[in-house]
């Protein structure tokens, strides 16, 4: 598998696409009017995620693709046009559940998503369209990930930052940056047996057995294999599954995704009762030296809590925390959504949760979660 990058050039260039057809509601409008439209080759919507400076790995159409044959959900992917060309683009998946409701969110399951677009202006026209598509579809609220804040009319919440590294050219440059205790947790590691592996979906039943049993632990319903399967189908040569393993048994696992020149790791874990050997130390530094040996330049250690167990792990390794901004628009008579573990109304079915076999809660898991962004 190639580990080679592309990078953005740093420089905003519309994506050319053919124009609507002849007739259509944005054909009577000015050459330089922008319009919003659902139906724009994926190609070209490529080509301007790839160009865009502010673009993350999830405005990429690729990954509506992964969540409607993983869960099942309807998708939309807006563009805004002007003269002939993409100036924006939005990604949005529509729930529909008699658990949690009707919601419209962009990008749900990741960090990120929301609008991504080349003027203020644009980024309301798109707007304007997913707030209609969430009325169209009944939603009780339309949420946008974003790392800043784009509307300032729209609620926000700030409950979560982003863990980045900045990486050194070099492994053995990245080594020398490293804390010194956790450059000793490393060797202690390498020291007791653990075993470390990367490739591509060969490795997704070793990665599974580690992700289920430390979901259920935690009291969280897992995804399905299905979900990760479709990520790395649809990623082959921007994906990589590494584990850790002892006397051949997965202790710990992950995957890692790219685009442009930043690797990020939105699935890890490893199980509590091998925490004395370090293997998921062993883990972040089998990545991290993946990723110093590719060329990336940032390593992203995905979302936590500020002050939390997974923040302080992450921070040891010098990466810095980055506000996230969650958008929302509710529609009359509802307020901003809180899924959250650390909502009251979800602790008894969390301590539930970890009481289920590890079977029993990866057979059920997939059929919550498909619905809780």
């Amino acid at each position: 598998m190639s580990t080679g990058t592309s990078t953005a050039s740093g420089r905003r260039t519309a994506a050319a696409l053919p124009p609507p057809p002849a007739g259509g509601a944005s054909a009577a409008r000015p050459q330089t009017a922008v319009s919003v439209r659902t139906d724009a080759p994926e190609a070209a919507c490529d080509a301007y995620v790839t160009a865009h400076p502010d673009a993350s790995n999830y405005h990429r159409p690729g990954w509506l693709r992964v969540v409607r044959k993983a869960f099942g959900h309807r998708t939309c992917y807006l563009t805004a046009e002007a003269n002939c060309a993409i100036v924006g683009v939005l990604p949005l998946v529509i729930f529909k559940s008699l658990l949690f409701g009707r919601s419209v969110v962009s990008m749900p399951f990741f960090n990120y998503g929301g609008v991504l677009a080349d003027t203020p202006e644009i980024e309301r026209a798109l707007l304007d369209r997913a707030i209609a598509e969430t009325t169209a579809a009944k939603g009780s609220h339309l949420e946008l990930r974003h790392d800043r804040q784009h509307f300032p009319d729209l609620a926000a919440k700030r409950h979560k930052v982003a863990m980045n590294l900045a990486l050194a050219p070099t492994a053995d440059a990245q080594w020398e940056r490293l804390d010194r205790k956790v450059r000793n947790q490393v060797r202690k590691a390498e020291k007791s047996r653990l075993v470390a592996a990367h490739g591509g979906r060969e490795l997704l039943p070793a990665f599974y057995d580690v992700f289920a049993r430390n979901m259920r632990d935690l009291g969280t319903p897992v995804y399905g294999d299905r979900f990760f399967e479709q990520v790395v189908a649809a990623f082959p040569t921007s994906t990589r599954v590494f584990v850790i393993t002892l006397d051949g048994k997965p202790v710990a696992a992950s995957i890692v995704c790219w685009h442009g020149g930043t690797i990020e790791v939105p699935w890890a874990s490893a199980l509590r009762e091998y925490n004395l050997l370090c293997p998921n130390v062993l883990l972040y530094w089998q990545m991290l030296a993946f990723a110093t040996n590719g060329g990336f330049r940032t390593f992203d250690f995905g979302r936590s809590t500020p002050g939390e167990g997974t923040f302080h792990f992450k921070k040891q390794w010098g990466a810095v925390p980055t506000e996230l901004v969650w958008e929302y628009w509710t529609a009359p008579g509802h307020s901003v959504p809180d899924l959250s573990p650390k909502n009251p109304k979800f602790e008894a079915a969390i301590r539930l949760w970890q009481q289920l076999p590890v079977a029993v809660a990866t057979t059920l898991g997939p059929v919550i979660v498909r619905n809780i962004p």
